[in-house]
């Protein structure tokens, strides 16, 4: 069945790091390109970060050089390493995947960042 579930999220002082993790199921890790974003109450949600297949990345201009993704092949699984963390990060992360067309989403992770 293809699925991706987040975790990882939780409540941390501005300046400190969280990682999320996001495990899919093999056939959207290994068809495509993984992506994390985030939502706020009355806000789009918007994108953070992308990894491709190969490894290429892509950031949001507020999350560059502070958020790093990545992905670990042997476990289908991709992870975004928040750093230096502000209060305007809080949100609800999601992870994406896609597979012949069709966005998958995990449930979300809440990540809140106190000031």
């Amino acid at each position: 069945q293809a699925q991706v579930v987040e975790s990882g999220g939780g409540l941390v002082q501005a300046g400190g790091s969280l990682r999320l993790s996001c495990a899919a199921s093999r056939t959207i890790f290994s068809t495509n390109v993984m992506g994390w974003y985030r939502q706020t109450p009355g806000k789009q949600r918007e994108l953070v970060a992308t990894i491709t297949t190969g490894g290429t990345t892509n950031y949001a201009d507020s999350v560059k050089g502070r958020f790093t993704i990545s992905r670990d092949n042997a476990k289908n699984t991709v992870y975004l390493q928040m750093n230096s963390l502000k209060p305007e990060d809080t949100a609800v992360y999601y992870c994406k995947g896609r597979l012949f067309g069709i966005d998958y989403w995990g449930q979300g992770t809440q990540v809140t960042i106190s000031s």
